[in-house]
């Protein structure tokens, strides 16, 4: 297969939207504790998904994988652990600084290391920059930065105009101090990722020989990456369903709440999360308990949860379905396309940032500097795309 970067960096943009888009299901699933969606949207991550699209697109699938030698699988399954950590505490981030500011922190750094560790690491970095192709490829690295940190600049510029209230309007657990804590552990440990895609590279191989197309054969990999984030995800989600006594919120069909206080809105803790209640959702009472106290019940909407978490998690994993595709297409050079993908991610995830009206009422100032952090993005995708071309024509 000729490489073909144009349409590695399209791919490239489509896993962007998928990764940029994941998180917004998530925000209309109602009632329902934090560690309850996360974990049900990453068994569509990081199972269903990975292995459903693996057995319709991969020939032999299971042979591949159990052709590997257990150094292969142990070094992709444990750099996927690693990269379950930044995974668990990106959604945390999003609790905390909104889809804008929190993206910008946490790709930022997973950017600067997730692109140049490995081949630092492999000891090809010098091969790689020593021609035209790297050199303008390092140049597009450099504008990815620059847009993301002006991204991270426009996020901090609006949550300097914003007052208490409004911050809390729109992002409803807004902490500044926690979630840059929680963004840049996220940044480093989201990385990994890349280090478990550099470690794979024998399943690829082994599925080609297989007879995979050379566009599916980054399929199988992506399997026993996200099965090591799956443990890490687990493992967290489980020790709290059973600390803040969750678990039964999958089955429940109704949530008990307290009366509400006329002209205010009702707020519900629930296990790790705070959700405000849904006007719509009438209350139910309950026949009087002795001494004729009324307890009051709201309805969950069960199917829809469950519906809008498997959407969310099905999305997730298409920016590495998408990613894969792409970086088949980038020929020699295809360790850019980690900084292809967390442009086009920071890319789409403003874009939405922009529809669910976390900018509506910010400055002049923030949103000329975000506009100058989208068109900087788009432009270091063009850059970096150019870089390839010129390696495959080289």
């Amino acid at each position: 297969m000729v490489p073909n970067p144009i349409l590695g960096v399209f791919f490239h943009w489509l896993g962007g939207l998928a990764s940029g888009s994941f998180y917004v299901p998530f925000k209309a699933v109602k009632k329902w504790s934090w560690e309850v969606y996360w974990l049900l949207g990453g068994v569509f991550s990081w199972i269903i998904a990975p292995w459903v699209m693996g057995f319709i697109l991969v020939p032999h699938l299971t042979e591949v994988l159990g052709q590997q030698p257990l150094s292969v699988l142990a070094w992709t399954f444990f750099w996927g652990m690693m990269w379950g950590f930044g995974g668990l505490t990106y959604g945390l981030t999003m609790r905390y600084l909104g889809m804008s500011l929190g993206t910008g922190i946490i790709l930022g750094l997973t950017a600067l290391f997730g692109t140049w560790v490995p081949p630092i690491f492999d000891g090809t970095i010098g091969t790689k920059l020593h021609g035209i192709p790297g050199q303008v490829i390092l140049i597009g690295s450099v504008f990815a930065l620059l847009g993301i940190a002006i991204t991270a600049a426009a996020g901090l510029s609006k949550e300097r105009e914003m007052d208490e209230e409004q911050k809390h309007k729109a992002i409803q657990e807004f902490n500044l101090r926690k979630g840059i804590l929680i963004a840049i552990f996220s940044g480093v440990m989201s990385s990994c990722f890349a280090f478990g895609l550099a470690s794979s590279v024998p399943i690829s191989v082994t599925a080609l020989h297989y007879g995979a197309d050379p566009i599916w054969t980054g399929l199988p990999k992506i399997i026993v990456i996200v099965a090591g984030g799956f443990v890490t995800n687990l493992v967290w989600c489980s020790y709290l369903l059973i600390k803040n006594r969750t678990f039964g919120e999958y089955i429940n069909s109704y949530v008990r709440s307290p009366d509400p206080t006329p002209g205010k809105p009702q707020i519900e803790a629930a296990g790790n999360a705070v959700a405000a209640l849904d006007p719509p959702d009438p209350p139910v009472e309950d026949p009087p308990a002795k001494g004729g106290i009324n307890s009051r019940r709201t309805r969950v909407p069960l199917f829809w949860n469950y519906l809008f978490s498997a959407v969310a998690g099905t999305t997730w994993y298409f920016q590495f379905f998408f990613y894969t595709m792409g970086e088949t297409q980038m020929g020699k050079y295809r360790f850019s396309s980690w900084t292809l993908h967390m442009a086009s991610i920071i890319i789409f995830g403003s874009l939405w940032g922009i529809y669910l009206k976390e900018w509506k009422n910010t400055s002049s100032l923030s949103k000329f500097l975000l506009g100058i952090a989208l068109f900087t993005l788009v432009a270091s995708t063009i850059i970096v795309g150019y870089g390839n071309l010129l390696g495959v024509q080289k």
